[in-house]
This record gives structure tokens, C-alpha cells and sequence, in this order.
């Protein structure tokens, strides 16, 4: 998953070390455990990116910010290494790279018409499949 925002908050704390927003690897507490937070168009609560990492194998944050770009490895949702920098390429954003845990269901591609139901409640939202299982069909 890549977006072009902003990228996640970034920041260099009084000892000179790059510091983050915790946001792969805690609750975001904007949704859990509120009984009003919105929910999502299918009708299932938010429960932010902590419980993407937590149900992969492994997860890949980059964050690219306007102060500098970094990468963070995470495995069943604790981070494995420091945050990492990274050479400025003039973008902001993020990218989000994981692979859920074989137990989560059917293995395969998703179908067009599974994509095109998932993502028919946001019109400016362009989903593109990149499967590298077997030399990166796409």
C-alpha cells in the first residue's frame, strides 16, 4: 500500500535520534474501544495499521517526509529493527509492504470483482496487485 500525503509524523528528539509515531506497532486509540468512532463503508470498525502488522508475517513501513525518510521491519506487529534512514528522493508519503500470516484465509489472488467490491466506496482510490509469489506477475 503506497499513498503520496504526508507521510507519518517524524521527529528528532533532544539526543539527535529520529523518533516516530508508534503507529504500526500500537493501538490507535482514535478507534478502539469507542463505541462512536466512524466506521468504514463496509460497516466494520477502524482499527488502524497496528492490526495489519500484527496479523503479518512480516511488515515494511517507509515514510518519506519533507525532514528526511526512514524504514522500520516488523514481524507479527513488534518491531525487529531501528528505525532505518534513507536517502532523500524529493517525496513524501508512505509505503506499507507485509505479508499476512498464511491463517487468514484462502490463498490466491483476489478476484476483479472482489477489488472492484472492496473498493466502490472510494471513487478516487486506484488499487493496483502486485504479486511477486512466483517472479512478480502483475
Amino acid at each position: 500500500m503506497a499513498d503520496d500525503g504526508r507521510g507519518t509524523d517524524t521527529r528528532v528528539d533532544e539526543h539527535g535520534r529520529i523518533v516516530k509515531k508508534p503507529v504500526m506497532a500500537s493501538k490507535d486509540l482514535r478507534f478502539f474501544d469507542f463505541p462512536d468512532a466512524e466506521r468504514l463503508p463496509d460497516g466494520y470498525p477502524r482499527r488502524g495499521m497496528s492490526v495489519v502488522a500484527a496479523l503479518s508475517e512480516w511488515l515494511i513501513h517507509t515514510n518519506r517526509r519533507r525532514n528526511g525518510a526512514w524504514t522500520q521491519r516488523y514481524e507479527h506487529g513488534v518491531p525487529v529493527t531501528d528505525l532505518t534512514p534513507l536517502q532523500a528522493d524529493g517525496t513524501c508519503g508512505t509505503l506499507v509492504r507485509f505479508l499476512p500470516v498464511k491463517s487468514l484465509g484462502p490463498q490466491g489472488l483476489p478476484t476483479a470483482h472482489d477489488l472492484t467490491r472492496w473498493t466502490a466506496h472510494w471513487p478516487c482510490l486506484e488499487v493496483r496487485l502486485h504479486d511477486q509469489r512466483d517472479g512478480g506477475v502483475d
